[in-house]
């Protein structure tokens, strides 16, 4: 059965929890589920870290913020992006914004969250426009979908700027 990406923009972050709460609780599977957001860190060196295959225990000093629903979903990470700042990943985005950064990396290719996206085929448009979601502090929820799970999903999420990729 054919996957789909839907994407939805949220303008806050105890938004962004409780959207990813009600999907989770009206039966989406947390293991499909990534949020991305900033930090609010102000180092300017590369700093970072991830998992991939355990659930967050401490997010550190970011803990109230980064607590809650996000230690729920699999993998995590807290990146060092320049243009971004720190930005927090949770859910198997993780993985594919790993490779993306490591990629960028070696080939000084574009950003690291820009090819995250377009890995899991985001269009490029729509990728600007989630870049600029981020850097005006605002949270992505990506889920990973059956087609038969979209309208569900798209109803619960419909207070939100929300697209299907």
């Amino acid at each position: 059965m054919k996957k789909n990406k839907i994407v939805a923009v949220v303008n806050t972050h105890k938004k962004a929890e409780d959207a990813v709460s009600t999907l989770v609780n009206q039966g989406f599977d947390i293991n499909h589920l990534s949020i991305i957001g900033k930090g609010y860190q102000t180092e300017e060196h590369a700093t970072g870290f991830y998992n991939i295959t355990d659930r967050v225990k401490s997010w550190g000093k970011a803990g109230a913020l980064w607590g809650g629903v996000w230690g729920a979903l699999l993998g995590s990470g807290m990146f060092w992006i320049p243009t971004f700042g720190a930005l927090f990943v949770a859910g198997p985005l993780v993985t594919t914004l790993v490779g993306a950064i490591e990629g960028a990396a070696i080939t000084g290719g574009a950003g690291a969250l820009g090819g995250a996206l377009a890995s899991i085929g985001v269009p490029k448009d729509s990728i600007i426009k989630y870049e600029t979601a981020i850097k005006t502090d605002n949270y992505l929820i990506v889920l990973d979908l059956d087609e038969k799970e979209i309208a569900s999903a798209k109803e619960i999420l419909a207070q939100h700027d929300v697209h299907v990729h």
